[in-house]
């Protein structure tokens, strides 16, 4: 078990009706505990990195990405590296020598001709490069500059439009609008399961969910079983690490050695994989 392509994945799981999720690394700590989730749970994920991400470590995706590709070497898990939510076309092109086999191009603000338009050229420099690329049709909520509520009018993936989309740009994977939306704490998202359904028959490659930590766990079985083949989280780590550093600061105050908070912090991202493993990948 080693870094695999991020295609490979999506292939394995749908033939066995399951999803891969796929978890966002911001810090070396959170690839070692995905991994070590994946391992607990014996299931394949991806480890992502977001153009957020790559801002935080100073524009430079290289170092962090080739520390994740090195964990997943070393896991005993099948893991893919994907680089996540891209909007500069210049960061997608660096993808593959950074070591990515996939990316989603995320143009899902613009309207429909424009995000067509900007997919299409991001796809075609992709499948030269060998790289798997996923695309945005309709808009999750939770992002700068998305409709106030991921259930507003319009804001939701349309089948036929989605399918037109998918083949007009060739792209690999669609993450689509079903009622999901970005940086939610509480797990009270609400999904569209018949429209998932309905995306599922009208559109030939896999279906992702974005913005997933807010979507409670029969929700995300539901989804899966609907036509679900990609699950993004990214939130639900973020709660587990900074609470579990919380906690641990305020138990031991005098504590200067960020080792002692980080391995906490790192334990509880991986108890999180673990249980959202089993939840959309077991």
């Amino acid at each position: 078990m080693s870094l695999v392509h991020t295609r490979e994945l999506v292939e394995q799981g749908a033939a066995a009706r399951r999803a891969v999720p796929a978890f966002n690394v911001i810090t070396l700590e959170y690839a070692e505990a995905i991994a070590d989730g994946a391992v607990a749970a014996g299931v394949p994920v991806i480890l992502q990195i977001s153009e957020n991400a790559v801002r935080f470590h100073g524009d430079r995706v290289e170092p962090l990405a080739r520390a994740a590709a090195e964990v997943a070497r070393s896991s005993g898990a099948d893991i893919a590296l994907h680089l996540d939510h891209v909007t500069d076309l210049e960061l997608l092109r660096r993808a593959s020598d950074a070591g990515f086999s996939s990316a989603m191009f995320d143009a899902g603000r613009l309207p429909y001709a424009d995000n067509l338009a900007a997919t299409l050229a991001a796809a075609n420099w992709a499948h030269g490069a060998g790289v798997w690329l996923e695309a945005e049709l309709g808009y999750v909520g939770g992002k700068p500059g998305a409709p106030a509520s991921a259930h507003a009018p319009g804001v939701r993936t349309d089948p036929d439009e989605a399918a037109r989309f998918v083949a007009d740009t060739g792209v690999d994977a669609l993450a689509v609008a079903v009622g999901s939306s970005h940086a939610m704490t509480e797990r009270s998202a609400a999904l569209d399961h018949a429209l998932i359904g309905r995306l599922r028959d009208a559109v030939p490659v896999p279906l992702v969910l974005h913005g997933s930590s807010g979507v409670p766990d029969d929700e995300l079985r539901r989804a899966v079983a609907a036509g679900i083949a990609k699950v993004n989280i990214g939130t639900a780590l973020g709660a587990a690490f900074t609470q579990a550093v919380r906690d641990t600061l305020a138990a031991r105050p005098d504590t200067v050695d960020p080792r002692h908070f980080l391995e906490r912090g790192r334990e509880a991202v991986a108890e999180t994989v673990r249980q959202l493993c089993a939840v959309v990948g077991g």
